[in-house]
């Protein structure tokens, strides 16, 4: 999905899980179950990234 900013937002599902991956475009990463929570962390953006947080790799 793409922000209204030209931001790019990626959620990828792991096969085989119960698991969404998604990558926000700074970069940082997050894992959850919930859909709702991973959209969350997704548009809380920076807000919702913790310090300490593992960065992607782009």
């Amino acid at each position: 999905m793409s922000g209204s900013t030209g931001e790019i937002y990626r959620i990828d599902w792991l096969p085989g899980t119960d698991l969404l991956h998604g990558t926000c475009h700074c970069g940082r990463e997050h894992t959850a179950q919930d859909p709702v929570e991973m959209w969350e962390w997704m548009l809380a953006h920076p807000r919702g990234h913790a310090t300490g947080e593992p960065r992607g790799d782009g």
